[in-house]
Parts: structure tokens; sequence; C-alpha cells
């Protein structure tokens, strides 16, 4: 904590037209931004401008709005956005340094086609690839053909499996598989090729990807749980994780949790980057930014007031309620989001706020903390944290875009590199140099010894010969 060379990590959480939930109604925020490819290359452009380490966009493969619901629906500002593997592989071609963090689903997709993705993500930025790994506590089930929810437990429990198994797969190649050599016409040496032949509980994946091995090794992985599970995941696969805390104890408490489970998993402290976010309304004067901050909230119709309560309170009927009574206790055994859910629900039993009060704080970060101040406070804000073992980095999160964005980079940032708390230029080519993590070796070569595919077919094409 006390090393001066020290920096913060910032990471640039882009949604659409911003992240508070009616952020598209806000006359600077761009209406379209969803499907405007352009608004995200300016976007991307803004914060490798900052010197940003990474950009990310939080995603759910099934979609994540209430149909249900028809008048909040209606008005979600957020219902149409790209792919996020898509879009990132179309402007990594437009910078040159900054990272781009992508998220899949370990619940609803396929471990082999993540790892070759992702892999292919990693190549086309040139070693600036990440996964965001999340097990979707939303039920997603009837867009991907299940008849069911996997559980809690069990979704963790394919996690863990996932990971390993995506792992093995990128490391199907040493990084010299390919000498390519005309003279003598080897194009890939298969002894330096391994099969992973996988057999677990979830899966069976034999290999091998048909990509090399990723520039990086793996493309850095994040995570976002905070549960028990998600924080056991997190310490022995995670080299990031964005974290969700509205105060300093709080954020201490996650940040000394999680990274004092390292050592079992043979890691130090510093293999894992805790991010939390951060929703910065900005003003000239702390006035100015409360008035911005209200002029957000006025925003939110009625309809999406009470969808925002709703999607909390599963289970629980509000018809009977006003939004100036007393948030009710929420219901806590679900087979949900349950790190997100228990922030919500120590904040209602805290705070004991009316669910008209408890809905303005949803609306804005969803949980993640928010800072309503001039650039200054903000990033006074920040540097507490940042010195008082709460976090290694923020995950911006700007309210309205791209005017958010634009803001805090041209006038926070100065800030931080002022007082000597943020790099002046990037210090690495890909996210991993830059994050300051290191490149992992190879699963298969170092071990003494590992099975190749020439192992596994050589008897085979040996047969072969003998019966011809």
């Amino acid at each position: 904590m006390s090393d001066p060379n020290r920096r913060l990590r910032l990471g640039a959480f882009l949604q659409a037209t911003g992240h508070h939930v009616s952020a598209w109604l806000h006359p600077k925020a761009q209406a379209d931004a969803g499907l405007n490819l352009k608004h995200y290359k300016d976007l991307v452009q803004t914060a490798e401008r900052g010197k940003f380490d990474l950009v990310f966009v939080a995603d759910s493969p099934g979609g994540d709005a209430d149909h249900t619901d028809l008048e909040a629906f209606r008005q979600n500002g957020k219902a149409a956005h790209f792919e996020p593997v898509t879009l990132w592989s179309a402007l990594s071609v437009l910078t040159s340094h900054i990272g781009f963090v992508a998220t899949s689903s370990v619940t609803c997709e396929d471990p082999y086609a993540t790892a070759r993705k992702f892999a292919s993500l990693d190549w086309i930025t040139g070693g600036r690839a990440a996964w965001n790994v999340v097990t979707s506590g939303a039920d997603l089930s009837v867009n991907f053909s299940r008849t069911e929810h996997l559980e809690h437990t069990r979704r963790h429990e394919r996690a863990e499996e996932y990971i390993d198994v995506v792992k093995g797969l990128w490391d199907s190649y040493d990084d010299d598989a390919f000498p390519r050599d005309r003279e003598s016409g080897v194009y890939l040496d298969t002894d330096k090729v391994h099969l992973l032949n996988h057999v677990g509980p979830h899966f069976q994946v034999r290999g091998p990807l048909d990509i090399g091995r990723p520039p990086q090794g793996y493309p850095v992985i994040v995570q976002t749980g905070a549960s028990e599970p998600g924080r056991e995941l997190a310490a022995r696969t995670a080299e990031v994780i964005f974290a969700a805390n509205q105060i300093i104890e709080e954020a201490q408490e996650f940040y000394t949790d999680v990274k004092g489970r390292l050592a079992k998993y043979g890691r130090r402290p510093e293999a894992l980057l805790v991010m939390p976010g951060i929703f910065p309304v900005l003003g000239g004067t702390e006035a100015e930014a409360q008035a911005n901050y209200e002029e957000l909230q006025s925003l939110v119709y009625p309809s999406v007031a009470w969808s925002i309560l709703r999607r909390h309170y599963k289970g629980v009927d509000l018809s009977a309620y006003s939004l100036d009574d007393i948030a009710p206790p929420l219901l806590t055994e679900i087979n949900g989001g349950r790190s997100r859910l228990k922030l919500v629900s120590d904040l209602v039993e805290g705070e004991r706020p009316t669910l008209r009060q408890l809905y303005r704080q949803l609306s804005t970060a969803r949980g993640h903390r928010t800072v309503v101040g001039t650039p200054e406070q903000v990033a006074d804000a920040m540097q507490d944290w940042f010195q008082n073992g709460a976090a290694d980095g923020f995950n911006v999160m700007p309210p309205i875009l791209p005017t958010g964005l634009t803001d805090f980079v041209d006038q926070v940032v100065p800030i931080l590199r002022r007082r000597g708390l943020f790099r002046e230029d990037y210090e690495g080519v890909t996210l991993r140099e830059n994050l300051g993590l290191e490149r992992p070796q190879n699963s298969f070569t170092s071990r003494e010894r590992a099975e190749t595919i020439r192992d596994y077919y050589a008897p085979v094409h040996w047969r072969a010969a003998r019966n011809a």
C-alpha cells in the first residue's frame, strides 16, 4: 500500500447513452447510442486519449429487459445494443493501447466457442483483450433452449470448470508451435500441440483450438461477483474484479478479504486488481454538480421507477405501497445475482430509505458508488479509497455519454496526474503490460510430461499402416 510507484488503474464502463437509467432522455446524450458505431468509436478514442487501461461493456446474452412490463419496456433506452466482442473487434483497429473487456456468460455459452472467440479477439487487438466472466443471475433459459435456470451454487460450480476448460484450450499450442518453414514444408510442429481431453461434471472437451495461443497467453480474466462463491472464484481465477461498494469500510473489507484468499491458490496479492465502480456527477461547484444530479433524476418516469423497484423486490407485492413509504425488506433467498441483492438489502436495512429514495439511488449506478461534486472532490474520493486499502483503481461509470466521459478525461484525469496518482503515458503494448499483470505460462509445457496431439493420434496411424 505504501509503494510510491503504485498508480491507479482506470476503466471506462460504457453503457450506450450512459449509466443513469433515463440517460437517453438527457439533451446531451446520444439517443441512438446502442446501435451507433461512431458513438462508440469516439468514446474509445476519448478513453485512450485519457490513457485509460481499458474500456468495458456489460452484456446479458439473452437481454435483461422486463418484457412483461410494457410501459417500462417502452421507455427503456438500453433495450438495443451491440454484442461486445464484435463491437470491440471493429474498434480495436482505431486504437493502439487501450484494452477491451467483453462479457461472456458461462451459464449460457459453450466453453470451446468462448475460448475461440476471445483468443481471436486477443489476436485482432494485438494482445489487448479481456474476458468478463459472468454466471448470469437473470433467468435466460427461455432464450437458450433450457427448461430452467441453473441454481446459484451450480452456476458457480459450472463456472469453475468452465474457466479451467477455456484456459486449457488457450494452451492448445506452445507459443512457438508454428514455424511456418517453407523449406521443410512444416507449418505446424505437432509435438507442440496439446489435447485437453477434459471430462468433467459439466463438460467434455477434447480440443485443440484452431487458433494459436493468444498473444497475452490468456486474455485478462475479469469478474464482477461479490457473493461468497463469487469471491472464491475470483481468488482462484480472476485478475481484475469490478466491485460494487457504497462506503469505504465495505470496500476495505471486500479488498482485504478477496486478496487474503489468493495465497492458498499460490497467488500474490498484486495478481488481482480490485476496481470498484464510480458514478461521477461533475459540476464547476458543489451546487452545480447537485443541480446536474437532480436534472438526471427528474428524467425518471414513474413506470421506470417502479420497474427498478420490482426488479429487486422479486416475490414481494408492492401494489399497496407508495413511493413515499419506507422500503420493506427484500427477499434474499432467490436464485438470482446474490451479491448485488445483498448490497441493496444492506442499504435498505441500514438506511431505512423510502421507496423513492431507494429507486433514486439505484437509478444512477445500480448499487455502485455515486460521487456528486467538483472534479477536485471526485479526485479526492478516488484518492481516499486508493490510498486506504479499498481499491487498486476504478471502473468509471459516466452518467450520460458522450459528455460524461469527455468531462472526466478533461477535468478529473489531469488532477490525478498532478497528484502523481495516474500515468502520463502507457507503459506497455498489451493490456497485461499496462495493468502490471504477468503473462501466464502454458499449463502443458510447464508440466514434466504433457500429452501432445502426436501422442494421441500416432498409435492410430501406426495401427492403420500395419493393417494396410
